[in-house]
This record gives C-alpha cells, structure tokens and sequence, in this order.
C-alpha cells in the first residue's frame, strides 16, 4: 500500500526536503503542498491524504486550528505536527486537536519515515516523555469518581488487554510493554488494535486517558 502523505508548511524548501525525503520511498508518495492551514485542509477535503505533515507556526490558520478541522473533514487522515521547538504546549494542543503524532523538524530521515509509516498504520507517535508529562497535567484535573463512567468498557477487555492497556497507561512504548510483559511485539500491538476497536478510541493518547481516568494504572 503506497502511504498518501500531504506535506504543510509555509517554508518551500523545507517542503521540497521532504518530498525529496518521500518521494525516495517505494512505499510513499507525496501528494500535494500547501504553505498554510487554510490551503492544507482545502487540500486535505480535495485529496484525502493518509497522513499530513503539518507545521505549527503558518500564517493565517495555524497547523494546530488546521489540526482540528482536518480531524474532523477526514477522519481518515493522520496529522502528524512537524515543529522546530520542543515545547509540551505545542504537543499538547496538537493532541487535544486530534493529531497523531508529534516530531521535531530536526528528527533524523529515517526515524521520520518510521514514524509516518507508524501513523499511516493506525499507531500513534508520541514519546514516552511527552504521554507522561501529558498525564502530570491530566490528572489534576481528572474527579475521584470518573472511573466509574468507564467500567462498562473495561469490561469488554480480557485479562491480557486490561494489562497492555495498564502499561501504555503508564507511558510504555510497545516494545517496554512487550518486555514488561514477556510478550512480543507484534502481540502487543495486535491487543493494542482489539483495546482500541472495543473501546472505540482512536488512537494510544485516548487509550492513555482511559487507563488513568477509570484509575486502571493505579489499582494495577
């Protein structure tokens, strides 16, 4: 399957580096620029991309703004947020926008592509640092009682999901949660796609929120 990627950003040579990047792959294809928010998601609504590059700092209609409608125009794409700082703020209004993911410009070409081809996949890209400090902001603001809205659904879960779904709680990327649990990777990520679909979430960040809002991570 060739990975359909839109590329966003209102610098042009940034944009031809990374379609220089993509178009090197046999499995990618880039499909159209767009130098700001507002033309990224005419694109997006016209084209239908997999996945979208998508910087934060563009005139007009910011990429976290254009983050959100993007979401919601086609659910199908992936946004992927592309910034220059590591800022938790940037992360966290991208995530709460919908994004997928999260990169610094300077991340390496070959980690770049892993991480679209994660994205493109359904998997979500967001470092263990930035799930936990996300969490360190969530749960103040999370009531004692909110877990009891999702008991119903945890208990659409077997033994094995509920602790795939404690240790990405906790911040675990697929390979510590194999290694926490003596599991391997692929199986961790094929019980991550059934805690997903029976949860209904949409992607790791929503998983994150369930575990530690039903209190999962806590009692575990």
């Amino acid at each position: 399957m060739t990975i359909r990627i839109l590329i966003a950003d209102d610098e042009a040579l940034l944009r031809m580096a990374f379609s220089a990047v993509l178009e090197a792959q046999p499995d990618m294809a880039p499909v159209g620029e767009a130098a700001d928010g507002e033309e990224a998601v005419r694109l997006v609504r016209a084209m239908r991309p997999d996945v979208v590059l998508m910087d934060v700092r563009m005139p007009g209609t910011d990429g976290i703004e254009a983050t959100r409608q993007v979401v919601r125009i086609s659910p199908r794409s992936r946004a992927l947020i592309l910034t220059t700082f590591d800022l938790d703020a940037y992360a966290f209004a991208g995530l709460k926008a919908g994004a997928s993911g999260f990169l610094l410009k300077n991340t390496r070409p070959g980690e770049l592509l892993t991480v679209i081809r994660r994205v493109a996949a359904g998997d979500t890209a967001v470092s263990p640092r930035i799930t936990r400090r996300l969490l360190e902001n969530l749960c103040p603001h999370i009531p004692d009682g909110s877990g009891a809205a999702h008991d119903e659904r945890l208990s659409r879960l077997s033994v094995r999901e509920r602790e795939v779904l404690v240790q990405v709680g906790r911040g675990l990327t697929n390979t510590e949660t194999a290694a926490a649990l003596h599991l391997a990777g692929a199986t961790v990520k094929s019980h991550l796609g059934r805690i997903l679909h029976k949860l209904g979430l949409r992607d790791r960040v929503q998983a994150v929120i369930v575990a530690d809002g039903s209190r999962l991570v806590h009692l575990a």
